[in-house]
């Protein structure tokens, strides 16, 4: 599902809001030590994003994370022309990009874990197994676990984040299982 534009913000009972990132939608894909790093289409991402690539040693095997790719210049602030630039680097231009502004994926959903379709489980409890999954496995950069909330006022504090780089917020049901975006 993909966000789309409100008047006014309104987080309905029975539904949690997560920020909406100025990035690319994409999923890694852990299993039996290979490492799927994909756009929303299926386009194949990892050799633009070699960091992320790496950094999934952190992950469980047989895992997979939906969430977005983004950059943060050094201001802190979301830098989605950079994030651009890199999908048209391989090799030595991805690692020497990576190593000057490295991509971060964060992570908002998460599919199968350590080989259990989670799918079919309600949001809140797909949250409720990846929030241990980032405490547990102490994941750093390029991992970065998207902020989940059910209380509106942290929604509209959310709105003030533009500086940031963040475009809005998404919602969805927390009893039943959905997609997300």
């Amino acid at each position: 599902m993909l966000t789309t534009t409100v008047p006014v913000p309104d987080l309905r009972p029975g539904s949690a809001a997560e920020p909406k990132w100025d990035g690319f939608r994409a999923r890694v894909i852990v299993d039996a030590g290979q490492v799927v790093l994909s756009s929303r289409q299926g386009t194949e991402m990892g050799p633009s994003f070699p960091e992320v690539v790496a950094g999934a040693v952190q992950l469980p095997d047989a895992t997979a994370l939906d969430g977005e790719l983004v950059v943060w210049d050094t201001a802190g602030r979301i830098a989605f022309e950079r994030l651009q630039n890199r999908l048209a680097r391989r090799g030595a231009g991805a690692v020497r990009a990576a190593q000057e502004l490295p991509a971060h994926f964060v992570a908002f959903d998460l599919l199968p874990l350590c080989g259990t379709d989670t799918t079919g489980w309600p949001y809140r409890r797909r949250r409720a197994a990846l929030e241990p999954v980032f405490a547990a496995r102490r994941l750093i950069a390029p991992w970065a676990l998207c902020p989940s909330a059910t209380e509106a006022d942290v929604v509209r504090e959310w709105l003030t984040w533009a500086s940031v780089g963040m475009e809005g917020w998404s919602s969805r049901g927390w009893t039943a299982p959905t997609s997300r975006r």
